[in-house]
Parts: structure tokens; C-alpha cells; sequence
């Protein structure tokens, strides 16, 4: 399914002003927003891999504190977002269920870092997120924690011993539904993995 965002101009070429192009992984559990934010931010129509959930996912796809999820993600969503006159930044959705993530190791290729978004209302769900971005990708990542309305509000600290995340971890807080907001986390994370020599590799 592809369908466009109303929100934003839609710019089918990268300006001319642009000198560099830095890939993006967008990662984390199922039903934490990742669709949603990348959606939210694009300046072209994302491209959505989404289906129906039916009966085969029950007992396999949790959908706890999900009541009104009726789709997935079942290979990648794709957006471009231009940050500054000189920086676009091309956007890759990973399935958050497990049977997928074999397709993380290609996604990964030549990707400068990872936003990984996680939902504190089931903040375990990410644990396997982490262990598979480090194990498989090794890439450096930020952490940005959708605000749903409903979730319990933790401070930097607790998530950051709750995740067992290095001090120098990036972590914002983030409305995937905003365009502003799901930009300034990757702002923030693209800041951050810049700062690691073997992102070099990855920029054009």
C-alpha cells in the first residue's frame, strides 16, 4: 500500500543543493509507530509494505494495548526527508515481529545509525529490539519514546537502566504523529551517529 502524506510538499526530486544522502534505520517492537512516524515526516509518499492481520497472527502478534491496530508491516516502509539544504535523509522501516527480522541484516546495509522507537506501556517488548540491533548491525542507534497518551511517563535515567543503554545513548521524547517532533528525533540521532569514524563510510 502506498499512500501519501497531505501534510508536506510533495518533492519527487532531491534539490540540486544537496551534497549528502544518509540512510536511516527506523527500528523497534511491533505497533510502536514506526509506519506512523515515518509517514509523518516524509516529503514523498511513503512507501508502506502493510497488510490485514488475520487469525494466523493470534497467539503470535500480541496486540495488547493495540485495540485499534488491524495492519502490519511486513517488509519495509521507505520515506525521504531533506534537514537542511545540504542533507536528505533516506528512511527505512524494519518489521518489528521476529519472523522478520532476517531482512534487518540487508536494511542495515550502508545505514549511518538506527532510531529505535519504543512504547513504555510495554517497554519489555523492546528488549529483543536491542539485543538484535547490537547483535546484528552493531550500528549506533538513539531512542525515541512515542508519547502515547496513555503511557507511564518515566525519566531518562529509568529508561536508560531499564534498557541497559550506554550513557551516551540519545534519548527523546516523541510524537510519531508529528512531523516536527519525529523530525527532531532523527535530528537527534543523526547528530549522534555522526560522531562514530565508521559512520563516515556510510555517507555519499
Amino acid at each position: 500500500m502506498v499512500s501519501a502524506n497531505s501534510d508536506w510538499p510533495q518533492e519527487r526530486y532531491v534539490a540540486p543543493t544537496v551534497a549528502q544522502s544518509v540512510k536511516i534505520l527506523v527500528v523497534g517492537a511491533f505497533g510502536v509507530g514506526k509506519t506512523t512516524l515515518i509517514g509523518s515526516v516524509s516529503e514523498i509518499a511513503p512507501l508502506r509494505t502493510e497488510e490485514t492481520m488475520t487469525s494466523a497472527s493470534v497467539g503470535v502478534d500480541s496486540l495488547a494495548g493495540l485495540d485499534d491496530k488491524s495492519t502490519t508491516t511486513v517488509a519495509m516502509d521507505f520515506g525521504r526527508i531533506t534537514v537542511s539544504p545540504e542533507v536528505v535523509l533516506y528512511l527505512f522501516g524494519t518489521p518489528g515481529q521476529r519472523r522478520f527480522w532476517d531482512l534487518w541484516e540487508g536494511l542495515a546495509e550502508g545505514a549511518v545509525g538506527a532510531l529505535v522507537l519504543i512504547d513504555t506501556r510495554r517497554i519489555e517488548d523492546s528488549f529483543e529490539v536491542f539485543d538484535q540491533l547490537e547483535t546484528r548491525t552493531g550500528m549506533p542507534f538513539a531512542v525515541a519514546v512515542n508519547e502515547f497518551p496513555d503511557a507511564p511517563k518515566y525519566s531518562t535515567d529509568q529508561l536508560r537502566e531499564a534498557l541497559d543503554l550506554l550513557p551516551d545513548t540519545p534519548i527523546v521524547g516523541c510524537d510519531a504523529r508529528n512531523k516536527e517532533s519525529s523530525a527532531n528525533a532523527l535530528i537527534t540521532l543523526v547528530e549522534h551517529a555522526l560522531h562514530f569514524p565508521a559512520s563516515e563510510k556510510a555517507l555519499t
